[in-house]
């Protein structure tokens, strides 16, 4: 096994984590080195890894160095370590109304969780080749959102689309807390073969395809085919595909929770959906140099 390791400077360090994500959907290692540098590492067969000048190229003015060696077989283990369980809190619910559970989201190889104020919904999430178990601050935010959705919507949980299920996690999460149907879609058959697998092993109902989202329509917005309700869509992309969802899709979802952004970058999906779909924003959330928003239809 060969482990590929791209050092940059902190200070650009997350700019370049979001460009080496598109390089290496199945997730990459983070470490904090000496002298203010971030490494990042994937793993795999020489032919299954990221090419070196597609990794200079995402690293730009901020690459240290870029170095590869052979690993042992314990890598799995190192792997395990990366991912990490995360707890996302449940907002309060207004005087009445009932609470929402807070998350647990966990790999299968961490414990439940056994201390905790208030109920707590345990989901379990292996990776497997796709991205992620919750704990990067994108998912993370997406998973803070979507309960504040489900505070509010305490009656009329209705259809979601999760476009770039990656592992599942967010898909799962809804139908766990009474979205339904959910449907999850991914570029990737590995993760919707993870996304698959997760789902049973939480019990819950998630139709998971494999999807386009620069050839094909969305389902579901804009067709009579359409589940009854009012649609959630849930879009934790990068920037570009985020861009594309908002000049491409055929009507506005009722809620849509978008993360995957830089700082930097929130104003421009908000100015994008606002102007071709009338589309208002909700709430946002910061964390570190990451970003999601929640936008909803005028009336909504």
């Amino acid at each position: 096994m060969i482990r590929l390791a791209v050092r940059v400077r902190r200070e650009q360090a997350e700019l370049v984590l979001a460009q080496l994500l598109e390089l290496a959907p199945g997730g990459v290692e983070e470490s904090t080195l000496h002298d203010g540098v971030i490494e990042y590492a994937v793993y795999g067969a020489l032919g299954e890894l990221p090419e070196l000048p597609d990794l200079r190229a995402a690293a730009g003015d901020a690459l240290v160095e870029i170095s590869t060696s052979e690993t042992a077989d314990d890598w799995h283990e190192r792997w395990k370590r990366f991912h990490r369980p995360v707890l996302v809190e449940a907002p309060d619910a207004p005087v009445g109304a009932t609470a929402v559970p807070a998350l647990h989201v966990r790999p299968p190889w961490e414990d439940v969780r056994s201390e905790c104020a208030g109920v707590v919904r345990e989901i379990v999430i292996d990776p497997g080749r796709a991205f992620g178990t919750g704990a990067h601050a994108s998912t993370r935010m997406c998973l803070e959102l979507l309960l504040a959705l489900a505070v509010e919507q305490q009656a009329s949980r209705g259809p979601l689309l999760d476009v770039g299920a990656g592992s599942g996690v967010l898909a799962i999460a809804a139908a766990d807390l009474g979205f339904a149907p959910v449907l999850a879609l991914d570029h990737e058959r590995e993760s919707v073969d993870a996304t698959r697998a997760n789902a049973a092993v939480n019990r819950v109902a998630v139709d998971a395809r494999r999807f386009d989202l620069r050839a094909e329509p969305l389902p579901w917005l804009g067709r009579p085919d359409a589940p009854p309700g009012s649609i959630v869509v849930l879009a934790n992309l990068l920037r570009p595909l985020l861009l594309d969802l908002a000049h491409t899709i055929a009507a506005p979802p009722a809620q849509l929770i978008a993360s995957g952004l830089l700082l930097e970058q929130v104003d421009e999906i908000v100015v994008a959906f606002g102007e071709r779909l009338g589309m208002l924003e909700r709430r946002r959330r910061r964390d570190g140099e990451w970003a999601a928003v929640w936008l909803a239809a005028p009336g909504c």
